[in-house]
């Protein structure tokens, strides 16, 4: 397996337990019919293909219908009518995510979501514990006082993780994201609707069979791991196609 992959000790679990989680760094594989996949072995060795299959269009694909596109979702920035939308699976803890978030996300904002053709839509996983969970449900918070930008690219910048994501480390990001009601910031984080956001995220990435951060579908289609920004370019460039036939 490529030494940017973690694995976890789970894969020696049930088979119906839930699948092994990694932090991927390179691109894994989509089953067939478009439904992502991404498993190990008990031997350690990288991920088996399935068989070949037909990739479905994007248009065919039931992850399209993924992307919320609602007007006032705290976690997405983009008009809800772009004609493609971007859904990212991560965690905080996750140090392929942070090289996305500093190194590509913002050159797809700059590209594509500030002349429309791109939203994207964030989904919390937080795969690593409970300082990754606390993460989320920070951000989450911040995003109720329109700040999950500023958190998300404080708690994303270099070295950030490794000072944690206890308690007062969350506050100090929350500051830094000038998050301007700190008391409302801390009970948005320990109440109910954070912990139903939080799962209703987990829920769909589980479901769809998400295994590891980042994940994303553009357009409905799966691309695993923090790859190349041409790599993301070339997604965009098929999805809108796609979309405009």
């Amino acid at each position: 397996m490529p030494s940017s992959t973690r694995t976890s000790s789970s894969a020696r679990a049930s088979a119906r337990r839930k699948p092994l989680l990694i932090c991927a760094g390179v691109a894994l594989t989509a089953a067939a019919l478009g439904l992502v996949s991404w498993q190990a072995a008990d031997s350690g060795e990288a991920p088996a293909r399935p068989a070949a299959a037909p990739a479905p269009r994007a248009a065919d694909s039931p992850l399209t219908k993924l992307a919320r596109r609602e007007a006032g979702d705290k976690l997405a920035v983009g008009r809800p009518d772009a004609p493609v939308v971007l859904i990212e699976y991560s965690d905080f803890k996750c140090g392929y995510c942070g090289k996305f978030a500093r190194d590509t996300e913002p050159e797809l904002m700059r590209k594509y979501v500030a002349d429309g053709t791109l939203r994207i839509e964030w989904r919390n996983f937080p795969i690593f514990g409970a300082e990754s969970e606390a993460a989320a449900r920070a951000a989450w918070a911040a995003g109720q006082q329109d700040r999950f930008l500023p958190f998300h690219t404080a708690a994303y910048a270099e070295g950030a993780k490794q000072k944690g994501f206890g308690e007062a480390r969350l506050l100090e990001l929350a500051r830094e994201a000038g998050v301007p009601d700190l008391e409302r910031f801390e009970k948005d984080l320990a109440g109910e609707e954070a912990a139903a956001a939080l799962a209703k995220d987990r829920e769909e990435g589980y479901r769809i069979g998400v295994s590891s951060t980042p994940s994303f579908l553009v357009g409905g289609r799966p691309v695993a791991g923090a790859q190349p920004l041409a790599a993301f370019e070339a997604a965009i460039a098929a999805a809108k196609a796609q979309a405009g036939r």
